[in-house]
Formats: C-alpha cells, structure tokens, sequence
C-alpha cells in the first residue's frame, strides 16, 4: 500500500553552480508545459543504494545516478531538483506529476513500460549477501531453502525473491521466508541483527557494502536485467534520449559508468513506452 503520509523523507534541492548557468544562459529544448516547474527537472530518487544514490556523511546526496541526472539537467539548460521518496510512490508520483522523471534506475518491464515513457540506459543483475561469519554457505540460489530473506519492498529485486520463493517450492522444497523492507538500509541493518540470514538486492549495492567489510557477497550477475530512466512526457523523453546519445558521443557517458564499475546495455539507446 502506497503511504503517502510520512513516506516523503524530504524534498533536496540539487541545483549545482554549474547547472543554474546553464539553465540562465541557455534555453531549454524542453517546453515549460513538459515540466512541473519551469526552469527545472524535478526528479524523484530514493538515496538508499549506495554508490548508486546515496546521502553522504555530510547529508549531500549523491552517487552515480544522481551525477548522471544532475548532468542531464544541465544539458537541458534546466536546474536539477531531486525528491527523496520511498520506492514504493515513484511511479503514482510521476503519473500524478508530482515530479519529472524517475531517477532511480528503476527495473525495465514491458508492462511498466505501458505505463510511462522509459529508457533503459544501464544493466543491473541480482546478488545475496550474507554475514561476513555466516555459518552456512550460500553459493546458489537452491541454497535459500528455508532462509529467511530480507528484500526492499515493492522492486524488481522482490519480484526475483518471489520467484526464487515459488521455484523451490516446484522443485518439491519449502521456500523461503521473505520479509520486505521499506529500504534496503533497513534490509542489511535486520541482517547484521541477524533477524534475517540473508539479502537479495542488485549488485553495486551489495558490492558496496562488501568492499566496506560489512557482509559477504555470496552470489552475484543473477538475473541481468536493463534499469531505466522513467519518465511521463514523450517529449522530455525523447530530449533525455539525446542528452545520453550526446553523452556516449562524447565518452562522458562511459567515463561515469567505468568510475562506479556500472555496465551499459549494448546497442543504442531507445525510448519505450505509449505512443502519447
């Protein structure tokens, strides 16, 4: 269920020095009306997946996802302005117009996909983590029989465990126990308590937390899959769309993906979604 009240952590304003001389000395390819507000990119994110997108010790937002949405602003000749929200309300916030685009690298579907304007820009699989001193090993995902395991709420990584859940309850086993979370700070934090034995979250999130000696990476590449920009305008889309293809042209692009070890899709890059 979508909790609207007290679901909004707090609204950031991300408008970097750099950005406003853009947005003040040029104009926008964006029409005004493609916009919630005018001169600005609202873009919602949810800063729980470090490095990805993250609030740093300095309480500064940050991470590869927000430079990247930061620099499309700023192409754009608009000022970027991030929503800090929980997952759960990103897409009802942007059918609602509460904000612009979705910049979380939220899970391409073809379902969602019907929905709003989407463009799979990166490739993001599936890892477990565990306790550095975990007891039992953990080296596929057969080995999640009888394990409870801690997931965000309401994402793509959810949607695997459940799946993960019903196969081995095929196979003739008896599942796992899921609990969601309404982040996965919130997921590791009952792992180190130990209330679950392990997490299913994406990859660079739980590299993360492995090069800082936090957990173990048991299994990691499961499920690769395209994550996306989502966005309710065509026509902000479709100028999106040319911001990333100038990016690739001028190798900014790979230099941002190659820093925070993030893998592109192959092929060009496409908007998908309803025809209006």
């Amino acid at each position: 269920m979508i909790r609207f009240a007290g679901l909004m952590l707090s609204l950031y304003a991300a408008t970097c020095l750099s950005g406003v001389a853009s947005a003040a000395d040029c104009t926008s390819p964006v029409a005004a009306s493609d916009l919630i507000k005018p001169g600005t990119l609202v873009m919602s994110t949810n800063p729980t997946l470090p490095p990805l997108q993250y609030v740093d010790k300095s309480g500064a937002l940050v991470g590869m996802r927000i430079e990247l949405g930061t620099e499309i602003a700023k192409r754009l000749c608009l000022a970027p302005e991030f929503i800090k929200i929980e997952f759960d309300a990103m897409v009802p916030g942007l059918k609602g117009g509460r904000w612009d685009m979705i910049d979380t690298g939220i899970f391409f579907t073809p379902e969602r996909a019907k929905l709003m304007q989407m463009i799979p820009y990166e490739m993001q699989a599936i890892s477990i983590s565990v306790q550095p001193d975990a007891k039992v090993a953990i080296s596929k995902v057969e080995d999640l029989e009888g394990k409870t395991v801690g997931v965000e709420i309401g994402g793509f990584e959810e949607t695997k465990a459940k799946a993960i859940d019903a196969e081995l309850k095929k196979n003739g086993g008896h599942g796992m126990t899921i609990r969601t979370f309404d982040s996965f700070a919130l997921a590791y934090q009952a792992l180190r308590a130990g209330q679950v034995e392990a997490v299913v979250s994406i990859d660079g999130v739980a590299k993360e937390y492995a090069d800082r000696g936090a957990f173990k990476r048991a299994v990691a590449g499961l499920y690769p899959t395209p994550v996306a920009l989502a966005l309710k305008s065509k026509p902000l889309a479709d100028a999106v769309l040319k911001v990333l293809d100038a990016m690739q042209h001028d190798g900014s692009y790979k230099t941002l993906f190659d820093r925070y070890g993030v893998v592109p899709p192959s092929g060009a890059l496409a908007v998908q979604g309803p025809a209006s």
